[in-house]
């Protein structure tokens, strides 16, 4: 009997369609994208073991792919919570660049450098979800008080902070190293050692940092959140009916902005991450386009944590096998983002049907 229980909750995963529909689309996608690289010449024999290799070949590889699906993770979660009060958060991007100025500055001038150990790498990250979290509430302002549409209020944040995070590097009044000679780059000086994030395995060889656990741990709070608390069903009537939930006296207002900023405040974390975690200095470029992989990977999930989950763990290692195929095979980036859109538009075509057949008529 205890066996039977124990598996039941996989056999009933198992046994819904949209999760064969999801795992044929991944496959189909893949496939897609091993024919182009056969178009393009190179012998795809190669190009499988120089994917496998980035993505999960040795323990760096792997280190490097939890680490992009981490942040990956962070913007989704973001997204999939303000999503529950029908709001579409599409500003990761420029969170994670707010997230990792204010990272980058409060570790190098701060004075977090002085603080006792743990400390020195908290407060930077604190204030990254802070500040990530003031960004997206000014969305949130701007919705709840004028009515202004959150997608294009928190696009346009996003190509300021990126802007930001521009004119931060370039300037030596702000976070610029010092100019010594011409082949200086424009980029902040490394953040110093206690504010980096520690590794979990204490080895650069496998550079795993402590943010995971702390993702895993947030991802179970939002979940919980969403699922067995009063603020998870106050958001989902906020974003069915807000109407009837002004009437029945619900928060309007601080539900809007308060979602918003804890969206905002998951995508700073996760520019904290990725600059002591990883990066360890700024510069142009930083955010990768890591909050629009983000961005997508909250809309695959429709709104499930578990979702978010695959989701950033399937673009996180498709970003690190991509990244050596191009290195090792010649195989273009582009194409990783090729198969990535192949993936989005079947599976949206997929949900899609899902949707009209299981709606009543």
């Amino acid at each position: 009997m205890n066996t039977v229980a124990m598996t039941s909750p996989w056999r009933s995963a198992l046994a819904r369609p949209a999760v064969w529909i999801s795992l044929a689309a991944v496959l189909g996608a893949l496939a897609f994208g091993l024919l182009l690289v056969a178009l393009m010449g190179v012998p795809v024999g190669d190009a499988i073991e120089a994917f496998a290799e980035g993505a999960w070949g040795s323990p760096y590889a792997v280190a490097a792919s939890l680490n992009r699906s981490l942040a990956f993770a962070l913007v989704g979660l973001g997204f999939v919570l303000a999503q529950r009060a029908n709001l579409t958060n599409v500003g990761g991007e420029g969170q994670i660049a707010v997230g990792g100025i204010v990272a980058t500055a409060v570790a190098l001038y701060g004075g977090a450098k002085e603080l006792p150990a743990g400390l020195a790498f908290v407060l930077p990250a604190l204030a990254a979800a802070l500040a990530g979290g003031l960004w997206g509430a000014i969305a949130g302002v701007l919705k709840a008080k004028v009515g202004t549409n959150e997608v294009i209020s928190t696009l346009m944040l996003s190509f300021i902070a990126v802007w930001m995070v521009y004119g931060s590097v370039q300037s030596e009044q702000l976070l610029r190293q010092p100019v010594s000679n011409a082949t200086t780059l424009p980029e902040s000086l490394e953040i110093p050692d206690p504010t980096k994030i520690p590794l979990l395995t204490g080895d650069f060889s496998m550079p795993l940092h402590w943010g995971l656990p702390v993702g895993i741990v947030l991802a179970i709070v939002v979940a919980v959140v969403l699922n067995r608390t009063v603020l998870g069903l106050r958001l989902r009537a906020v974003g069915l009916n807000p109407l009837a939930a002004r009437r029945a006296g619900m928060p309007m207002v601080s539900s809007v902005v308060g979602v918003l900023f804890a969206a905002g405040a998951l995508g700073g974390l996760a520019g904290a991450f990725m600059l002591q975690g990883e990066q360890y200095s700024l510069k142009t470029g930083f955010s990768s386009s890591y909050g629009f992989d983000g961005l997508v990977v909250g809309l695959l999930a429709r709104g499930s944590v578990t979702g978010v989950v695959a989701g950033s763990l399937l673009f996180g290692f498709l970003r690190s096998g991509g990244i050596n195929m191009e290195m090792s095979a010649n195989v273009p980036t582009a194409l990783v983002v090729v198969i990535q859109g192949l993936i989005i538009v079947t599976l949206a075509g997929a949900a899609h049907r899902l949707d009209k057949k299981e709606t009543p008529r």
